[in-house]
C-alpha cells in the first residue's frame, strides 16, 4: 500500500502539477544553481499562511530586486520592509532578514534539515520542506494541504492539535526515498485543488481507492478541528497628521518587535478605545475625525478611529514627512494603508 501511494500521487503530479516561479517540473534534475535554495527558501518563507495567488506578484518583485540571498541580507530593513507591505504577517520578514543574513554569513544555505533549523526563523516545516525541494534530501514535509490529505487517506479521527503527531508519522510511511520534493509538492497540490477543506473533488482524486476517509463516507469531516474561540474586538485611533496644505504627512517607523514591527505607519494610540471618543491626538489642534476602518488580525479584531489635524509641527519623537503624493511608496502596513485612503478619500 505505502509505495503504491507514492507512485500513484507522484504519476497524477508528473500531469498535473502547477507551474510555479520557484518550482522545476516535475523529474527534473534541481538546478545548478546557488540561487535555487534562495529561491525555494523565499517561497515558502511567503508562503505561510499566504495563497499562492498572493504570494506570486511578491515573489517577482524581491527575486528582481534581490535576486541572491547576499543581495537580500545587504538589503536596508526599510527597503525589506516596505517591499513587504500588504503581505501580512510582519515579523516573517523580520526574520526573513535575519536569516538572510546568517546564510550569507556562512556562505550559503546547509543542506540538510538539522542545519536548516539552526537558522533564524525556520521552523520544523520550513526546514523539511526547503532539505527535500531544493537539496532533494528526503524530509517529512507537512503544511495544511499535506495534514488535510494525510488525516482523510489514514482516517485519523484524533481532533488537531493532537492528531498532528500521528498525522507525521502517516506522511513519514508514505514518504519515498527519491523525489521526496517532488512527493512533498505533490501532497501540497493535492490538497490545494483535489483533497480540499470543503467539497473535495474525491472523483478526480489519484488516491481516492486508498482513502480511508473517503471509504468511511466523511471525509470533509477530516481534519477534526477544535472549536474556534471568539475573536475579540479592540479599538483605537490612527493620526493623519498633514502640513503644506496636505502636501506631506507625517510617518513614524513602529518597533522592530510586536504588532507589525519595523513598518511605516501613521502615529496612533496603541489601539486602546478613548472613553469619551474625542478626536484629540499627539497635537493639540482643530482635530477633525474623518470615520474608521476595520481590519482582521489572526488573534483580534481592530477598529481604528481615523483622525486628521493640519499643521506646521512636527510631533515628538521620530518620524518623517512623506510626500502625500508618494504614499503608495511608503511601504505601509494594510491596516495603516487603509487609513491612509481614508484620509484620502475625505480629504
Amino acid at each position: 500500500m505505502t509505495a503504491s501511494i507514492s507512485d500513484q500521487l507522484l504519476a497524477w503530479y508528473d500531469v498535473h502539477a502547477r507551474d510555479l516561479p520557484w518550482r522545476v517540473p516535475p523529474g527534473n534534475a534541481l538546478p545548478d544553481d546557488p540561487a535555487w535554495p534562495y529561491r525555494v527558501w523565499l517561497s515558502e518563507v511567503m508562503l505561510q499562511q499566504t495563497t499562492v495567488a498572493a504570494v506570486k506578484p511578491y515573489f517577482a518583485k524581491f527575486t528582481a530586486v534581490w535576486p541572491t540571498v547576499e543581495a537580500l541580507a545587504a538589503a536596508s530593513d526599510d527597503d525589506v520592509m516596505a517591499a513587504w507591505a500588504g503581505l501580512g504577517y510582519y515579523s516573517r520578514a523580520r526574520n526573513l532578514l535575519k536569516c538572510a543574513r546568517a546564510v550569507a554569513e556562512r556562505g550559503g544555505f546547509p543542506d540538510t534539515e538539522a542545519e536548516l533549523r539552526k537558522l533564524p526563523g525556520l521552523g520544523d516545516y520550513t526546514a523539511a520542506a526547503i532539505a527535500a525541494i531544493a537539496f532533494g534530501r528526503r524530509a517529512v514535509v507537512v503544511d495544511a494541504n499535506v495534514e488535510r490529505v494525510a488525516a482523510r487517506l489514514f482516517a485519523i479521527d484524533e481532533p488537531l492539535p493532537a492528531a498532528r503527531k500521528a498525522i507525521r508519522a502517516a506522511t513519514d510511511r508514505i514518504t519515498p526515498d527519491t523525489r521526496a520534493g517532488d512527493f512533498a509538492q505533490a501532497m501540497m497540490d493535492l490538497g490545494a485543488h483535489v483533497c480540499t477543506s470543503r467539497a473535495p473533488r474525491c472523483l478526480l482524486c489519484p488516491l481516492a481507492g486508498d482513502c480511508e476517509g473517503r471509504k468511511a463516507g466523511e471525509p470533509e469531516r477530516l481534519p477534526v478541528k477544535p472549536a474556534k474561540k471568539p475573536v475579540p474586538e479592540r479599538r483605537g485611533a490612527a493620526f493623519w497628521i498633514t502640513r503644506n496644505n496636505g502636501a506631506e504627512v507625517w510617518l513614524v517607523t513602529r518597533p522592530g518587535t510586536g504588532m507589525l514591527g519595523g513598518m511605516r505607519a501613521l502615529p496612533d494610540d496603541g489601539w486602546t478605545a478613548r472613553s469619551d471618543g474625542s478626536g484629540e491626538g499627539p497635537l493639540a489642534g482643530a482635530w477633525r475625525t474623518l470615520g474608521a476602518v476595520r481590519h482582521g488580525f489572526t488573534h483580534a479584531s481592530l477598529t481604528l478611529q481615523v483622525d486628521a489635524l493640519e499643521t506646521s509641527t512636527a510631533p515628538e519623537g521620530e518620524g518623517q514627512w512623506w510626500p502625500v503624493e508618494r504614499i503608495g511608496e511608503a511601504g505601509l502596513a494594510t491596516l495603516f494603508a487603509k487609513a491612509a485612503q481614508l484620509a484620502l478619500a475625505e480629504d
